[in-house]
């Protein structure tokens, strides 16, 4: 792999050893992810296998985010990942058993395989609204943001979609306020148009 990249230019720069700090925004992504698999655990209680099953999902999950768009066909958009980074494609997930999200109280009742997935759709609904969170750019009030403007990929906020299923967009209409600034957007998917609020869209930087 070092010397596939070094005959395209790339040269790989490792931060020292303990030094997290030195990360920035990936190492702050590692800190999402930490805090959020432990809120999704709980108190479950799991073997070695199923909690590296756990991971093994999580790790899948943040691979498999949107990065850059790379295609402006609102009919097959694509984006860079890192899983393109690291394997040279898009990672696969299996059907999930479920999408729906379980009670805490109802865990007990659950097979362990079904525990394990619920553990992992917990995650997967709250990492995609970090992801999407971190994507907008948050200002004081005080500062004028830019409006959303037609032709941008947007990376769309949704309920009760599979993990790994990220649903991106274009941006093909936009309602402007009486103040002129805009707060709704209408996106095409690659199946149909949605009509969505700016605060579940995130533009994606577009390579």
């Amino acid at each position: 792999m070092v010397e596939h990249a070094a005959t395209h230019g790339t040269e790989f720069v490792f931060i020292p050893p303990r030094a997290p700090h030195f990360g920035g925004l990936w190492e702050a992504a590692v800190k999402v992810a930490k805090h959020l698999l432990i809120r999704a655990i709980g108190s479950a209680l799991l073997s070695k296998d199923e909690l590296d099953t756990i991971v093994v999902e999580v790790e899948a999950i943040l691979n498999t985010r949107p990065i850059v768009a790379v295609t402006t066909n609102p009919n097959d958009i694509q984006a860079i990942t890192p899983a393109h980074l690291l394997a040279g494609r898009t990672l696969g997930a299996l059907p999930p058993v479920s999408v729906q999200r379980v009670n805490d109280d109802k865990l007990s009742y659950l097979s362990r395989w079904r525990l394990v997935s619920a553990i992992k759709e917990r995650f997967w609904t709250s990492w995609l609204r970090e992801y999407l969170l971190s994507l907008q750019q948050k200002q004081k009030w005080t500062k004028d943001q830019h409006n959303l403007v037609e032709g941008t990929i947007v990376l769309i906020q949704e309920d009760n979609i599979p993990s790994q299923a990220w649903l991106l967009g274009v941006v093909t209409k936009v309602f402007p306020g009486s103040d002129g600034k805009v707060r709704v957007a209408e996106v095409k998917t690659k199946n149909n148009h949605v009509k969505r609020a700016i605060h579940r869209l995130a533009p994606l930087p577009i390579n």
